[in-house]
């Protein structure tokens, strides 16, 4: 779920205070399903709030992916991306075009950890899929 209230909740779980502009960034980027680069959240958002900072959203974003309150994308094209989608997911990157594609599949989602891991505190489990996309190779 990407509720404001999950949010608020994770938020709170990782001693993150909660202010009108870091409850609006989530917001932001909740609503976008693409993945978005700190760029393309602080674009958005920007309209909304004309005095926020592109350094404050970046900040925001990665305390929140450090505290596990959202999670980073992986990207095939060096720059970091960010993921507002709180529910158990996976993506597939397209290696051409560098489209981050969600699916959900409930064995992915049950895979053993590895015996390595297991005594770890982990925060997410989620396969990543690369290759070209369907779009790509049509043309």
């Amino acid at each position: 779920m990407n509720t404001v209230e999950n949010f608020k909740k994770r938020c709170k779980a990782n001693g993150i205070k909660i202010t009108p502009q870091r409850t609006a960034i989530f917001s932001a980027l909740a609503g976008m399903k693409t993945h978005p680069s700190a760029s393309e959240v602080y674009e958005k958002i920007n309209k909304e709030y004309p005095n926020i900072s592109f350094d404050t959203i970046n900040r925001n974003l990665i305390m929140f992916s450090q505290a596990g309150v959202i999670q980073p994308a992986e990207s095939s094209s060096g720059v970091k991306r960010f993921d507002g989608q709180l529910h158990v997911h996976h993506h597939f990157i397209c290696l051409n075009c560098n489209k981050i594609i969600d699916y959900e599949d409930s064995i992915l989602d049950n895979v053993k950890l590895p015996e390595e891991v297991k005594d770890s505190k982990i925060f997410n489990k989620r396969v990543v899929l690369s290759g070209i996309c369907k779009e790509c190779l049509t043309k």
